[in-house]
């Protein structure tokens, strides 16, 4: 695997909301850093962190490699997504350290905006290490 191809399948997992997608592009003990204070390690805690992206609907993901070698790369990714629970709007704000975005009951979900930087490492054919640095805010 390369950078390339772990962005495409990155893209493909988090567009079908499928955590065995996005398990499968890592090894067993692979490590998924999802800000640089958080990390799931393995297939089990993958899986689980990725549940959280079933709660979003109308995703749309675009990247571009920055820099590619055999062993690693990085790249720069955007999406788009519509919350569609009140619960991931909640974890969303928490995971930014910001304040909720001033709403009414019953006021529509926001659609989200995340834009970031991945480092991957990567080791016989599977990631071994993912290193995100993002940021979100709801389209205005």
């Amino acid at each position: 695997m390369d950078i390339s191809k772990f962005m495409q399948g990155y893209k493909a997992a988090w567009e079908a909301k499928d955590p065995a997608m996005f398990c499968a592009l890592f090894a067993k003990d692979g490590a998924y850093h999802n800000t640089p204070f958080a990390v799931q390690r393995g297939h089990e805690q993958l899986a689980k962190y990725w549940e959280r992206i079933k709660m979003q609907d109308d995703i749309t993901v675009t990247y571009e490699v920055l820099s590619s070698a055999p062993a690693g790369g990085i790249a720069h990714w955007h999406v788009t997504y519509q919350v569609t629970s009140e619960e991931l709007f909640r974890v969303w704000a928490a995971s930014t350290g910001t304040n909720l975005v001033a709403r009414k009951p019953g006021d529509p979900l926001p659609r989200m905006v995340l834009d970031g930087v991945l480092q991957a490492r990567f080791a016989g054919g599977l990631c071994q290490e993912c290193q995100l640095w993002w940021h979100s805010m709801p389209m205005a």
